[in-house]
């Protein structure tokens, strides 16, 4: 099992990072598409806000005690989502509008998923299963999992904005 305070410094290390490679965008190139058939890094924020937003009041609806160890899929949710040679495809429910964003406005957003999810970490039971969401391919996850899933989807969107955020300089 995993120590909460690992869990913190994992996501809140993680949430730093992804504040930082928004920061290396430029509001005036972050509604520009750096590569063909790419999101703007403004769609890249957008996409984790409708798929982390959520997580903490899924966090927060009902659980059962989960019949297998807490944190048995991370394993899996890290390999997969840490593949950056796989190119995946978002569910319609959180793909990112074509619209243009304002930085500033989706960072605020960030940073209110970022201390609404620290505080469920430090107050809730992580071994619990989560019944108010299916994650695609996974199914039923346990808190802990949820957040680890918000994790490595952060991590791979905060990859995604780093190598934005190069090609935009060019």
């Amino acid at each position: 099992m995993i120590a909460t305070t690992q869990v913190q410094t994992d996501f809140n290390t993680t949430f730093s990072d992804l504040e930082k490679a928004i920061s290396l965008i430029e509001q005036e190139n972050f509604n520009r598409i750096p590569f063909p058939n790419s999101w703007t890094a403004g769609q890249v924020v957008q996409h984790i806000i409708l798929s982390s937003g959520g997580f903490a009041g899924v966090l927060n609806a009902a659980v059962k005690p989960s019949d297998r160890a807490a944190d048995e899929l991370i394993p899996r949710i890290k390999a997969d989502f840490l593949n950056f040679g796989i190119k995946m495809k978002s569910p319609d429910f959180i793909l990112p509008e074509d619209k243009k964003y304002n930085k500033e406005d989706l960072l605020g957003t960030i940073k209110g998923i970022k201390k609404d999810i620290l505080k469920e970490i430090e107050t809730l039971d992580l071994t619990q299963m989560c019944l108010a969401f299916e994650l695609p391919g996974y199914g039923f996850l346990t808190r802990l999992e949820a957040i680890y899933f918000v994790i490595y989807h952060t991590q791979r969107h905060v990859h995604q904005l780093n190598n934005i955020a190069l090609k935009l300089v060019d």
